[in-house]
C-alpha cells in the first residue's frame, strides 16, 4: 500500500508472534512491545538529517556523521503509547516526548480527547505517533488532526498492528503521514478490534 511501510525482518515477525499469544503475560507483553518498538523505530527514523563534525579517534581525524539539532518528537497515545515509548527512547534518549489521551466510545468507536500535553517546537521537527493498534483509525485520526492543529509538519504513524481499514482511513484523511508497521491484519471484527490481532494492547500492557 503507498504510503505504508511493513517492517518484515524474521526477529520482528518472530516477536509479534509471541506478542499476539493469549498466554503471553504481561510482563513478557511489556519487554516485548519495547523491543519491537525499538526495532520498527530503526527504519521509523531511518530518514534523520545528519551532520559532519570533527572529531579524533585513537589512530586519526575524521568528519563523523551526527544527527542534526533538532531531531524527532515522541509522541504517544496514551495507553497503549506508552509500551512503545521506552523502546524508542532507547533510540532516541534526548528526544522531547508528548502525550495525547484518547478514549473510544465502545458503541460509536469514535474517539474523544482527555489529556494533550506536547512540546511547543512541533513545526521544526519531525514528529513519530506511537499507537500500537491502527484497527478503525478514529484514535489515529484525532491525533493527527489534533497535531497537526498544534503545528506539526513532518508526521509519521509507528504501529505493531494495522488494519486495510484503518491504512485506508488515514492516507484519506492524511495522504501526507507515512505509516510504520509490523504486519497488517486481515480485518476488523464488529467491535473495532484487529483480526487476528492480539486482544486490547493497553489491557494486556497494563493488566486491566
Amino acid at each position: 500500500m503507498p504510503g505504508v511501510t511493513v517492517i518484515d525482518h524474521p526477529l520482528v515477525q518472530h516477536k509479534l508472534s509471541l506478542l499476539r499469544c493469549r498466554e503471553t503475560g504481561t510482563r513478557p507483553f511489556r519487554r516485548l512491545m519495547r523491543e519491537l518498538a525499538t526495532m520498527v523505530g530503526y527504519e521509523v527514523l531511518r530518514d534523520l538529517d545528519l551532520v559532519r563534525r570533527t572529531i579524533e579517534t585513537p589512530l586519526a581525524r575524521m568528519e563523523a556523521p551526527f544527527l542534526k539539532t533538532g531531531g524527532p518528537v515522541l509522541i504517544s497515545v496514551l495507553r497503549a503509547g506508552n509500551g512503545l515509548l521506552d523502546g524508542m527512547l532507547e533510540l532516541v534518549p534526548s528526544a522531547p516526548v508528548g502525550y495525547i489521551g484518547l478514549v473510544r466510545d465502545p458503541h460509536t468507536l469514535q474517539a474523544s480527547e482527555y489529556y494533550f500535553k506536547v512540546p511547543c517546537d512541533l513545526a521544526d521537527r519531525p514528529v513519530v505517533v506511537l499507537d500500537p493498534m491502527l484497527g478503525t483509525a478514529n484514535t489515529a485520526l484525532a491525533a493527527l488532526s489534533r497535531l497537526k492543529g498544534a503545528s506539526a509538519r513532518s508526521i509519521r504513524l509507528m504501529s505493531l498492528l494495522a488494519a486495510p481499514e484503518g491504512i485506508d482511513a488515514v492516507a484519506r484523511a492524511h495522504p501526507d503521514v507515512a505509516v510504520f508497521t509490523a504486519a497488517i491484519d486481515r480485518s476488523l471484527d464488529d467491535h473495532g478490534y484487529l483480526v487476528p490481532g492480539l486482544g486490547d494492547a493497553g489491557d494486556r500492557l497494563c493488566e486491566t
